[in-house]
């Protein structure tokens, strides 16, 4: 690769805009500064635009192997680029589950030959694999994953002495997904006592409750100080859970974290109405006090990371009675366009909106040199423009479903550019088939 420089940005960064000029010398950001002129490199006026780090998606479910008449590695981190997410951490819940090293790194080697986007994956936990998880490098991926309540994939972590061991033998991050299985069961269990399969599905956030979501979230936190284990929280979803979460220290000091995805932030339990099981989430959408919560506890610093918990289907998978309809749907290509919509509402300044998106992950999983616009980092990076509106439609949805939760909306902000390690990897609705991703290393002590 050669050079490139990207003129007359604002460069968000580190609480701070500032109008620089950005050179970029084969993986590497080489220069930051007023007035670069280098003859010899590819120069990108954008002018009137802003230039941010790539965002880090620490959650995301790309359904290779086994899954992928829903998606791809290739297809999903394609997808991604068009969203300015550089970086992403796909989830174990495959057929098979990478519960093992060796299906762990077959991951991994997939993604170096396919992948779009930088990559990590974390290693899952399960009830009867403490021994194989022990034997992980501590640097050789993103963490341990948990479900902690039924998902996709079947790997319900479930037996207690399991849970304690896991969480007392790792420094890696434990991500965990928290629900309580027994309270969905028995919730369940009455609706369908009263509807059968085809409950309506405005019950699904009263099915997948917030008692469901405190009695596991509230368990496991409480576990963790016990044990002093490393925990964060998955996709939270309660006004009732905020209450679990500090603000009072720095998140490099903070021993619990919290994730928010961006549907919750967005969507309301008025929205079945309209959507129906197209935003059917494990865990559910919920009420508008809920969203409102989320969003107070993510602008104080209670929730510190946005990411997406992108997990597609086909839409005749998703066309189903309620409990044939699977949970999850596709979101890399509109989470940072979403998020600069309520930036542009009034709702989050952009540099918050690149604090959660992009610096917190870092500092939350310990990545090295990526998530910020800085000399000597890897020039992961996109350019948007907050003045170029743009309608979902079937046409630009770029995920393998095709299809979208946002189809019909509008944005007023557009990723015009995405570069990856250097690498032009999308340009005004344009990808390139080439790819320079990495897979992610980290800085664990």
């Amino acid at each position: 690769m050669g050079r490139i420089l990207l003129k007359n940005g604002k460069v968000v960064n580190e609480g701070t805009i500032q109008e620089l000029d950005v050179l970029i010398d084969g993986d590497i950001i080489s220069k930051i500064a007023s007035g670069i002129s280098d003859a010899s490199a590819k120069v990108i006026d954008v002018k009137g635009k802003y230039v941010l780090p790539g965002v880090i998606d620490d959650q995301v479910h790309f359904r290779e192997p086994g899954l992928t008449h829903k998606g791809t590695i290739a297809t999903e981190s394609r997808a991604a680029v068009a969203g300015g997410i550089t970086s992403f951490m796909e989830q174990p819940n495959t057929v098979p589950q990478a519960t093992t090293i060796e299906k762990l790194e077959q991951k991994f080697a997939t993604a170096s030959k396919t992948a779009f986007a930088n990559y990590s994956f974390p290693f899952g936990g399960t009830n009867d694999n403490l021994e194989e998880l022990k034997r992980l490098d501590k640097n050789s991926c993103s963490g341990i994953k948990l479900f902690l309540g039924s998902s996709t994939g079947n790997m319900l972590v479930d037996d207690e002495e399991v849970i304690e061991s896991i969480f007392s033998s790792t420094e890696m991050v434990i991500s965990a997904h928290c629900e309580d299985e027994t309270t969905i069961r028995r919730n369940l269990a009455t609706y369908m006592d009263t509807y059968g399969d085809d409950i309506p599905i405005e019950y699904h956030h009263l099915i997948r409750s917030e008692e469901a979501c405190y009695l596991s979230s509230s368990r496991a936190i409480a576990l963790a100080k016990k044990t002093g284990a490393r925990l964060h929280v998955f996709h939270l979803s309660t006004a009732k859970e905020m209450d679990l979460f500090r603000n009072d220290i720095p998140l490099a000091e903070k021993k619990i974290t919290a994730e928010v995805c961006l549907h919750h932030l967005w969507f309301t339990s008025e929205d079945y109405k309209e959507k129906g099981t197209l935003i059917k989430w494990n865990p559910a959408v919920k009420t508008a006090h809920d969203r409102d919560a989320l969003w107070t506890a993510l602008l104080d610093d209670r929730i510190d990371v946005v990411a997406t918990d992108h997990a597609p289907h086909t839409i005749t998978e998703k066309d189903n009675v309620y409990t044939k309809a699977p949970s999850g749907g596709p979101l890399v290509q509109h989470a940072l366009p979403a998020m600069l919509e309520k930036h542009l509402e009034g709702k989050i300044t952009l540099e918050r909106v690149v604090e959660k998106m992009c610096h917190n992950p870092s500092i939350l999983f310990q990545i090295a040199k990526r998530g910020y616009v800085k000399e000597g980092y890897f020039a992961d990076l996109a350019v948007v423009d907050l003045e170029n509106s743009w309608k979902v439609t079937k046409e630009n949805i770029a995920y393998k479903c095709g299809w979208s939760p946002f189809e019909g909306a509008s944005f007023k902000a557009k990723v015009t550019h995405t570069l990856v390690n250097g690498h032009l990897a999308y340009e005004n609705g344009v990808f390139s088939e080439e790819r320079n991703a990495k897979r992610l290393t980290f800085n664990r002590p």
